[in-house]
């Protein structure tokens, strides 16, 4: 098969050749830029240059060697764009390794710290000393100067919708987004997979700040309402613009919304569907309506109650399967939903195993989870959430090597 086979192959629930592999095909199955040299040493590669495409969580474009030696079958949409000099900037990051950043989010020294400017000028990141990630400064409604219709204006003047990965605004017309998309695809015959977002629980958290969002909901219901409705018509515009210039050449299109914390899900199941379902089912229906796409969503933390209802919802895939998380255990979620849902992660646990463990353990650990996922397809391999700065190698190596040990085992 080649990937983009393996990979559709296995979210239609039939078991591929191999188990299907995703590294950086999305924000959330990166390597972080500090570990990313590492990774190319203890592979035997010729150092090259860390481009920082996520710089919120700067995590490392991975270049065409390391996916060929690592096996990946997907690729970042992003990555068909911001190929000339121009659009990067000399940075060095927090360990002192040289790398490059996006243009748009050039970070600038304040005393102790790192800020990230908004085009008005505001700091809208920051990223103190002995951290490698940058933080929310700026909520556009935390002050109370609640106006839904300036709501898309101030997209560029909070972190996570202000500092996107590429394109970004390197590109302004429909046209070079389809030109960019057409390029990626007859270059590659990796599954595409395109970063579209449409938060809505996260973008209530990025305006108004989470403790006040979860007040909201709780105590002013119909506001909520009012701000959800307003963002899901800019969604859905957004949208329409994304699927009529890539749709033909993409395979995965990627919401996100962090539902979850770690012992159980951020709201109940009946706020859920008395909030966000509708609005789920709303714009998942109209990607496919647009495209042949598989949806997927972000989502981390401990999902297991919400599940039925993202299913009802429309959903193909869920990533990143955190099994760490109270009722997220592979079994459970295979045995009760993998009929109906694709689980794309739940490979390597990411809080312990990987970076803490040794990697006979996270060998053996990495074999059980593809044993309990890979059954049937319904499965991408991916490590839950990014490989982390402080991951050795040797982990990473390991991993990767378990992979293909376990499909060399399935096939035999």
């Amino acid at each position: 098969m080649t990937s983009q086979e393996r990979v559709l192959v296995s979210l239609n629930h039939h078991e591929p050749d191999r188990v299907p592999v995703d590294l950086s095909g999305y924000r959330s199955s990166g390597i972080a830029a500090i570990a990313y040299p590492k990774l190319r040493v203890a592979l035997g590669l010729e150092p090259r240059t860390v481009d920082v495409y996520d710089p919120v969580q700067q995590l490392a474009i991975c270049h065409e060697d390391v996916l060929d030696r690592l096996g990946v079958d997907t690729v970042e949409l992003g990555r068909a764009f911001c190929l000339e000099d121009k659009w990067w900037v000399n940075w060095t990051l927090p360990d002192g390794t040289p790398c490059r950043m996006p243009v748009w989010a050039q970070p600038e020294r304040a005393g102790t710290e790192w800020v990230v400017r908004a085009p008005s000028g505001r700091v809208m990141a920051r990223m103190p000393e002995q951290s490698v990630t940058f933080d929310q400064a700026y909520w556009p409604f935390l002050d109370g100067a609640e106006d839904l219709s300036r709501i898309e204006e101030l997209f560029p003047e909070h972190m996570w919708t202000g500092m996107p990965s590429p394109p970004g605004p390197s590109v302004r017309e429909p046209e070079e987004l389809a030109a960019g998309a057409r390029a990626l695809r007859a270059s590659t015959d990796r599954a595409i997979i395109a970063l579209f977002g449409g938060n809505l629980f996260e973008m209530g958290q990025f305006f108004y700040r989470m403790d006040n969002f979860l007040m909201m909901l709780a105590g002013e219901p119909q506001r909520v309402h009012r701000f959800l409705d307003a963002l899901v018509e800019i969604h859905m515009r957004s949208l329409e613009r994304l699927l009529a210039a890539v749709g033909p050449y993409i395979d995965v299109i990627v919401f996100g919304d962090d539902l979850g914390a770690q012992n159980s899900p951020q709201i109940s199941p009946r706020m859920y569907r008395e909030f966000f379902k509708p609005r789920h089912a709303m714009m998942w229906a109209r990607a496919r309506q647009l495209a042949n796409v598989k949806v997927m969503l972000h989502s981390c933390g401990a999902l297991r109650p919400l599940l039925p209802d993202l299913i009802d919802a429309g959903l193909d895939a869920i990533n990143p399967v955190q099994i760490s998380c109270r009722g997220m255990e592979a079994e459970g979620l295979k045995r009760d939903f993998g009929k109906d849902l694709a689980f794309w992660g739940g490979g390597c646990d990411t809080q312990s195993i990987l970076p803490r463990g040794t990697p006979a353990q996270v060998r053996e650990h990495v074999l059980h989870q593809c044993d309990v996922l890979g059954h049937g397809g319904g499965f991408v391999f991916q490590q839950v959430h990014n490989i982390m700065a402080n991951v050795p190698p040797e982990n990473i190596l390991a991993m990767y090597a378990a992979v293909r040990e376990y499909d060399t085992w399935v096939r035999d």
